[in-house]
C-alpha cells in the first residue's frame, strides 16, 4: 500500500488540496465519527475505525463488515484509525479533517503528530483546509511555494535550528514558546534546516 487516507471528526476538508486527495484516495481508514459526514458526499471508506459512540446504529449495521471496533480507552479514534493503518503497511499517511471544530481536539491530534513520525517508519503529514503539518525529527530541505508561510514549532525546547531560504533566520531563536518560530515565509521554491536529531512541527501554508 503506497498512501492512506485518513479521515478524522473534526472540519471536512473544502481547500481543493486536501478534498481533492480525499476523492481521489486510493484506500480510505475514516474515524467513527466522520463516517456520516463521508458517506454524505458519496464517498465510501474502506475501513471505519473507532470505539463506535459516534456512528448511528443503521450505519453500523450497514457498513458492518468494513467496521473495526475498538473499545480501548487509552487512545483516540484518531490513533486507533493510525494503528490500523500501519497493519497494512503504506509507505505514507495523510490525516484530513483533524483540526477545528473543537480546539482540545485540535491540539491533542496536532501533539500526536510527531508520536506517530517517531513510532513508525511511514511517513505522515497532516493537511488541513489551510496548511500542511508535517513531523520533523532531524533537518532537511522542504519544498514549499515561494512567499508561503512557514511556521516552525519546537517541541524540544533547547534545540537550535539553523535556516536557509526563510525570510527570518532562526540561528538566534531560542524556542521557549510555541509562538517563536511561527509566520516565517519561504523565499523561494524551498527552504532548509539543519539540526541533527529532535522534535519538530512544521506548518506551511497552500
Amino acid at each position: 500500500m503506497d498512501e492512506i487516507i485518513i479521515l478524522a471528526d473534526g472540519e471536512f476538508p473544502t481547500h481543493d488540496i486536501p478534498l481533492g486527495k480525499l476523492k481521489n484516495a486510493s484506500m480510505i481508514v475514516c474515524c467513527d465519527g466522520a463516517a456520516a459526514k463521508l458517506l454524505s458526499c458519496d464517498i465510501t471508506p474502506d475501513f471505519i475505525v473507532g470505539d463506535m459512540d459516534s456512528l448511528d446504529l443503521s450505519l453500523r449495521e450497514r457498513y458492518n463488515n468494513i467496521i473495526i471496533q475498538s473499545d480501548c480507552q487509552q487512545t483516540n479514534d484518531l490513533t486507533k484509525a493510525f494503528n490500523h493503518s500501519l497493519t497494512l503497511k503504506p509507505s505514507r499517511v495523510i490525516i484530513l479533517g483533524a483540526t477545528g471544530l473543537r480546539e482540545d481536539h485540535t491540539l491533542g491530534n496536532i501533539s500526536l503528530l510527531s508520536d506517530y513520525s517517531l513510532l513508525s517508519n511511514v511517513n505522515v503529514e497532516m493537511w488541513t483546509n489551510s496548511g500542511r503539518f508535517i513531523p520533523v525529527n532531524s533537518g532537511g530541505i522542504f519544498n514549499a511555494a515561494k512567499g508561503s508561510q512557514v511556521s516552525i514549532f519546537a517541541l524540544d525546547c533547547n534545540l537550535k535550528i539553523e535556516s536557509k531560504g526563510l525570510k527570518y533566520p532562526l540561528d538566534d531563536v531560542v524556542f521557549d514558546n510555541w509562538w517563536r518560530g511561527t509566520l516565517n515565509e519561504c523565499l523561494d521554491e524551498s527552504f532548509e534546516l539543519i539540526f541533527d536529531k529532535g522534535r519538530v512541527l512544521l506548518f506551511i501554508n497552500y
